[in-house]
């Protein structure tokens, strides 16, 4: 019988997913650590993480700033692998990956290489203006092919839709929603929706325009906190939390402990509320 060619299954992710911002990386800007201390820091704020009660990590170079817009360094695809692999051996939840900016290539192979259940890309439809430049061709086709180049079926890939830190006047004409439609149509694993830069809330309204034309997994990617997770789970599948979860609610500082254990807190009390008998009520004011 021939081959099917059916998708290997991928785990899905659901719940809270916290944020490990990895330090920066060799060459970049703000490097100032050896790889060692680097890979040390990550594994300690994946592991609060998880002590906290996530249900799941994704790593980050974020503080790589400024960001190419692709021909990532293979210094930092290397340092990257590092970190995701020893993160994996730390941490047995769910784990993702980010390459930034537009190194979604780079992220499926190290996720491949370590192990990692999912990837978050940019770009994946539609072209737009990020704050590195133009992000002219959309990752989705190469990406894809990619993935089965090299038999990686079995990583997820969630698209970020009118992603945060970007201006979007070149698809003004296709709402959210057209975006979802498009991802899911492409074939992503699951759609991340955003605020217009980190730590900035998501437009709820958008958040159920997705939801409602898309049967792929929706997340939301950014400016979640403690007061609002409960809502935001009531409607997303998943939730990525990193600036409120860190020293003084700020991204670039550490994850706090106490911060993430409130969030985790909350997260499941609003999950406890919504799926209580008689809560009707409860149900309608968290989904909006």
């Amino acid at each position: 019988m021939p081959p099917t060619h059916e998708p290997a299954a991928r785990a899905a992710v659901r719940g809270t997913v916290g944020m490990v911002h990895v330090g920066a990386l060799p060459g970049t800007p703000r490097a100032h650590l050896a790889p060692r201390a680097i890979v040390a820091e990550a594994v300690r704020e994946a592991r609060i993480l998880r002590d906290s009660g996530f249900d799941a990590v994704i790593i980050e170079n974020m503080h790589d700033r400024p960001y190419l817009g692709g021909g990532i360094g293979p210094e930092v695809t290397a340092c990257m692998a590092v970190v995701a692999a020893a993160v994996r051996g730390a941490v047995d939840l769910p784990l993702g990956i980010q390459v930034l900016g537009g190194g979604s290539r780079e992220a499926l192979s190290v996720a491949h290489a370590a192990g990692l259940d999912f990837v978050r890309a940019e770009n994946f439809v539609f072209s737009h203006v990020a704050d590195e430049g133009l992000m002219a061709e959309a990752a989705a086709g190469p990406l894809l092919r990619h993935r089965r180049a090299i038999g990686a079926e079995r990583v997820a890939i969630h698209a970020d839709i009118k992603k945060k830190h970007a201006a979007h006047a070149i698809t003004g004409d296709v709402d959210v929603a057209g975006c979802a439609r498009a991802a899911e149509f492409f074939l992503a694993d699951g759609v991340i929706v955003t605020g217009t830069e980190t730590g900035a809330a998501v437009d709820e309204r958008e958040l159920r325009a997705v939801r409602a034309a898309t049967r792929l997994p929706v997340m939301t990617g950014s400016g979640a906190d403690a007061g609002t997770v409960a809502r935001l789970l009531a409607v997303a599948d998943a939730v990525i939390v990193g600036s409120s979860v860190k020293v003084d609610g700020r991204w670039e500082n550490p994850v706090d402990p106490a911060r993430a254990a409130a969030f985790v807190a909350a997260a499941r009390a609003g999950r406890e509320a919504v799926a209580a008998p008689g809560m009707d009520a409860v149900r309608a004011v968290l989904g909006g």
